[in-house]
């Protein structure tokens, strides 16, 4: 069998690639205090984007998460009201109360969970 026939099954044997891993907190807070240093100019930072990209990202994955447990019949991680909202000082103040040691290995999706956790609890 040549190379041309044997490329594509040789491509369906490889397995899927895994997600895309969340970025530690440690990061997210170190492009956060950088963007703050830069005062109105932090509009103008790709960091911007990448902060909102990520942010956005583990808001959907963990709405995601939490519509499966309940579609399951499971009790979600957290109960947020229909319309629920949350400022960057929230988000940041989150980030902040990791300790640093644990920064680095300790992911935003985590952060942003044990936040909505703790700002809408599900009750008993």
């Amino acid at each position: 069998m040549s190379f041309v026939r044997l490329a594509p099954l040789l491509l369906l044997a490889l397995p899927a690639a895994a997600p895309a891993q969340s970025m530690p907190v440690s990061t997210f807070l170190a492009k956060a205090e950088a963007l703050k240093s830069k005062g109105p100019l932090a509009l103008l930072s790709s960091d911007l984007g990448v902060l909102k990209r990520e942010v956005g990202a583990a808001i959907v994955s963990l709405r995601d998460e939490r519509l499966a447990a309940a579609a399951a019949g499971h009790k979600p991680a957290y109960c947020p009201p229909g319309k629920s909202s949350m400022n960057s000082n929230e988000l940041l103040a989150a980030m902040r109360a990791i300790p640093a040691v644990d920064r680095p290995r300790t992911d935003v999706r985590f952060a942003l969970k044990a936040m909505l956790i703790k700002k809408y609890p599900c009750g008993a």
